[in-house]
């Protein structure tokens, strides 16, 4: 087929050196571009990055101060070591505290307000590791609670030395922690929010809720149940039964809270408080109340009137023959008494007039 298509080997020939040709043609003109020189390179500018928070060490930092203090010894989960600082402990860039004996803090009360003065507001959380070593602590405890509020710290109590030492260890895991790992868990779906309500009370679980809403279908029909039908359900023993029922049927209002409330019984009688109230006072009061109220009717008489409701007072014989006694008793004595018999014979001296009177008349006469 060669032979005849080509009629000799240098036909044949030349036709490849001109396919060859035309590729290394093509070749050098699509590099051509390509090599054509360039101008300086562009210089391009750096991003700005943000740089990575400042992060405090990785150990707890204690003061030299705390050499001896078996809360060192406590402390395992998390590695410490000396350093000069101005608080007993550093717990992170923001968080340091301070350790208080309240056994030391009552023989050198100023102790802990010159610790503080020292700090000189460097740290955001500033904690006071108060070791409650003493019985009567009230008084101390109330005056370093005083003492927080105003110098804005957080006063932490433990009674050991172990229990210390694992709030120095929570406080400096949890340093980086978000809030979040700390916030209660909100439902949101409203199955989630029925389950919630119905284990409230204790010893009722998620599958004694789902089966209480199952067989009744709703929580006011579950509320409204009486005890023998909540009983039906599965897994709702007495105890379930009795507390659910409580729990549903009882004032929101804590009995305790109630009874705090009430007055000492010593002061309610030194105060009067739930003492009778005398017929007077009721009817002096009611009077005051009518007299200062002031409307289109107040001129109408009222409908009813405490005189006529208060019950009449019926004394008894006892008290009837004792009253006619007093009575005629009374009467006796306002009498006058009665005028001593005189004879006819002799004259009352008091019926002559004296000397100065007779001599009056007679000259009124002489001059009439």
């Amino acid at each position: 087929m060669a032979d005849e298509d080509f009629a000799d080997d240098a036909q044949l020939q030349a036709a490849i050196d001109a396919s060859t040709r035309d590729s290394v043609a093509s070749k050098t003109a699509n590099a051509s571009p390509a090599q054509a020189p360039q101008g300086p390179p562009k210089v391009q500018q750096p991003k700005p990055q943000a740089l990575p928070s400042r992060s405090g060490p990785h150990s707890i930092l204690v003061s030299p101060r705390q050499k001896g203090n078996p809360i060192l010894n406590s402390i395992r989960a998390m590695p410490w070591e000396y350093s000069d600082i101005p608080a007993d402990y550093v717990l992170g860039t923001t968080t340091c505290a301070l350790f208080l004996s309240l056994k030391y803090h009552r023989l050198h009360p100023e102790y802990i307000y010159s610790r503080i003065r020292q700090l000189a507001g460097k740290y955001n959380l500033r904690i006071i590791l108060t070791m409650v070593d003493i019985t009567n602590h009230e008084e101390s405890l109330k005056e370093l609670s005083k003492t927080s509020v105003i110098n804005n710290v957080t006063i932490i109590l433990c009674w050991s030395a172990q229990e210390a030492g694992r709030y120095l260890e929570l406080f400096k895991t949890y340093e980086h922690a978000a809030p979040t790992s700390i916030r209660a868990h909100q439902s949101t779906s409203f199955a989630d929010k029925l389950v919630e309500f119905i284990t409230v009370p204790r010893s009722i679980n998620k599958t004694d809720a789902v089966g209480l809403v199952s067989n009744f279908g709703s929580i006011r029909t579950a509320v409204n149940a009486r005890p023998e039908e909540v009983a039906l359900v599965a897994g709702w023993g007495e105890k379930k039964v009795q507390r659910w029922c409580n729990t549903v049927r009882e004032p929101f209002r804590i009995r305790k809270a109630a009874k705090q409330d009430s007055p000492d019984p010593r002061v309610a009688a030194r105060l009067g408080v739930g003492a009778p109230i005398r017929l007077s006072d009721g009817m002096s009061t009611t009077t005051t109340q009518a007299e200062n109220s002031v409307g289109p009717d107040a001129e109408r008489r009222p409908e009813t009137r405490v005189a006529e409701d208060a019950p009449l007072y019926e004394p008894g014989e006892d008290e009837e023959a004792a009253m006619l006694e007093m009575e005629s008793a009374s009467a006796t004595r306002k009498s006058p008494p009665a005028p001593a018999p005189t004879s006819g014979k002799r004259k009352a001296p008091d019926d002559e007039p004296s000397e100065g009177v007779a001599a009056a008349l007679a000259k009124l006469r002489q001059q009439g």
